[in-house]
């Protein structure tokens, strides 16, 4: 297990990370979620040892994380490096050397993940020679290729095509089911509420909402239905209990007053519009996202 433990970072006069704490258990993909300059970053460096904290704790399995694990620790970075003018082959063999593989084992690594991600062909392509999607997969495999225990991923669908995205969470998944700990930070809210069994969301450096996704959405989940309809859907707007109204072109989220049963709109909406097509919602990641840090940066 991963645990922060009041962890604060300040850079002079600014307090970046300001006493969070969180554990990441073995088998689960953890979402490190917030807005730009929120504190996301600073959290991930910390946690590699890349900066050190101004107090709190951070220990994997009961040890402090030091210099020692840095063989443990997988990390994708969402500002990429790689040796542009260096073939894909050389560069992959290049990180994997910093992680102690040795040479059987790097060319036995580099032939598997490379076959996994569909870019053998590239292998002794520079690295400026691909695309920006297959740049991203030298990347990614690069911070994979030691096999570790913890992964640290920051962006790692940026660039990539749906073919693409739906690959990395095929091997995200299965890194769960081999009971890796992975930390993921993303804007993509959707990805992060397919994937996320756990969340933490951070505004300010504060903490500002965690805990596992369905409480999450249990606590700051409304009365929301989805209706779609033929007809002019704004009489919606007239009818009772109706607090909030996203229209789109033939159909409308509609959030209901606490009081009011959604069988109830339903009957109501039916004397006014052809009804469709009528569910009842549990808001959605990317909403509690925007409502929460509304509120928590007023």
């Amino acid at each position: 297990m991963l645990v922060v433990e009041n962890l604060i970072k300040n850079f002079r006069d600014v307090t970046a990370v300001n006493n969070i704490s969180f554990k990441i258990e073995p088998g689960k993909i953890f979402g490190l979620l917030g807005p730009n300059g929120a504190g996301k970053t600073t959290t991930i460096r910390t946690v590699l040892n890349i900066i050190k904290p101004t107090s709190g704790s951070i220990s994997f399995n009961g040890k402090q994380i030091t210099s020692d694990f840095f063989n443990k620790i997988g990390y994708l970075p969402e500002d990429r490096g790689l040796y542009k003018k260096s073939r894909a082959v050389d560069v992959i063999s290049y990180f994997a050397g910093l992680k102690n593989l040795d040479k059987k084992s790097i060319a036995e690594a580099i032939d598997y993940w490379l076959d996994r991600m569909s870019i053998e062909n590239y292998r002794l392509k520079k690295i400026e020679e691909l695309s920006k999607g297959n740049q991203q997969k030298i990347q990614f495999i690069i911070a994979v290729i030691h096999n570790p225990q913890i992964l640290i991923l920051d962006e790692p669908f940026s660039g990539f095509d749906p073919i693409n995205q739906q690959l990395i969470k095929e091997i995200l998944l299965s890194f769960v089911n081999s009971g890796k700990i992975i930390m993921l930070s993303t804007h993509q809210m959707e990805t992060a509420e397919r994937l996320c069994s756990d969340i933490f969301l951070i505004n300010k450096g504060k903490e500002v909402c965690s805990g596992s996704l369905a409480a999450v959405k249990k606590k700051f989940g409304g009365n929301f239905v989805k209706i779609e309809y033929q007809g002019d859907g704004s009489v919606l707007n007239t009818l009772d209990g109706v607090i909030n109204i996203d229209s789109y072109s033939n159909y409308a989220e509609v959030q209901l007053d606490d009081g009011i049963l959604p069988s109830d709109f339903l009957r109501l909406a039916a004397g006014k519009l052809n009804i469709t097509q009528f569910s009842v919602m549990e808001p959605t990641l990317n909403k509690i996202f925007i409502d929460v840090i509304k509120q928590s940066s007023n």
